[in-house]
């Protein structure tokens, strides 16, 4: 078996350039072949700051390099789900940032593009999922830790009013929702290990971007509920408290905790508290060997594009009760 994957970064983006690409390069199973830009001199920039072999102003450049195994799209949303089908049709595995798409019609051409080319990988791009605070939580919850879940509780903000931004920007896919409020619907699914029986939501939209600047719902599942809140107009928080029937799980940093420093989680249960701690982590670095792994040794890859599937469905349902004012079945 080959010990490493050669990678083809598709996008310059800062997600690419400040967050996968230096987690990559401390990896144990990724090894970046090529860049790729709209830009050539951005894109060899990029690959002389990182010694990246190969640099190229087309992402079809990229895709025809038959070194590249695997690509990682960072593209804005509205290209994720063309670019990822170009990746499969040329016989490249694909890792594509969240969210997958710009709906769940998308998602699905997708997924059925992807079942043309059983031998490919393709994930979503969660990779809180992938840090050890997360693992643990999820341990916690199945083995009944706190009970049966009853409320998740999270929230997820920051501010950018930038009209260039990708995230003001609706032809992109821009808004709060699609950019982070993605999280909170994400992991309520993945604790309840189920799928929502109903949403609501209201929106606060820009007048003039068109996007949504606010998204608060509340997620109705079979046993519990969730509440969350995004926002691109308000300051840097992020937080997530899961309670139970017999206990509480409270975040310190629950999406995008520093690499660099440790991280913590509270458990409370019969009164006490208690703090876990996990060491300094790279969940993009521990995504990027999960998904290369999956190639390497042709196992299931870690979350299957379902997931992704579902995940769009429950953000268009969020989008659809706020239009209509009133609760709405999933």
């Amino acid at each position: 078996m080959k010990s490493k994957l050669k990678w083809g970064i598709l996008s310059t983006a800062d997600i690419a350039t400040e967050q996968v690409i230096p987690a990559m390069i401390t990896s144990n199973f990724c090894e970046i072949q090529a860049i790729a830009s709209r830009s050539a001199e951005k894109a060899q920039r990029v690959a002389k700051q990182y010694g990246i072999p190969v640099s190229y102003g087309s992402y079809n450049e990229l895709l025809a390099d038959e070194n590249v195994e695997a690509v990682y799209i960072a593209l804005p949303n509205h290209l994720h789900v063309p670019w990822s089908m170009k990746a499969l049709a040329v016989g490249k595995h694909v890792l594509v940032e969240k969210p997958v798409g710009l709906n769940r019609t998308e998602a699905e051409k997708l997924l059925v593009a992807s079942q043309k080319y059983p031998h490919l990988k393709i994930m979503e791009a969660f990779m809180y999922r992938f840090h050890p605070q997360w693992i643990k939580t999820k341990a916690l919850v199945q083995n009944g830790a706190i009970g049966q879940i009853k409320a998740i509780q999270s929230a997820f903000s920051f501010f950018d009013d930038n009209s260039e931004s990708i995230v003001n920007r609706k032809d992109y896919g821009g808004g709060s929702l699609m950019d982070i409020g993605c999280y909170p619907i994400s992991l309520s699914r993945f604790l309840f290990d189920s799928e929502p029986k109903s949403v609501s939501a209201t929106i606060e939209y820009h007048p003039e971007f068109k996007i949504d600047t606010r998204t608060s719902g509340i997620l109705e599942f079979d046993h519990g509920s969730t509440t969350f809140f995004s926002s691109i107009r308000s300051a840097d928080d992020q937080t997530a408290k899961i309670w139970g029937s017999e206990g509480s799980i409270e975040f310190d940093i629950p999406f995008n905790p520093p690499a660099n420093n440790p991280t913590k989680i509270w458990l409370t249960r019969a009164g006490n508290r208690e703090e876990i701690k996990f060491a300094p982590a790279n969940q993009y670095t521990l995504q990027a060997d999960a998904f290369s792994r999956a190639i390497l040794e042709n196992t299931p890859v870690p979350t299957s594009l379902i997931d992704a599937v579902n995940n769009m469905h429950v953000i268009d349902k969020i989008f659809e009760s706020d239009a209509a004012g009133k609760r709405i079945i999933v």
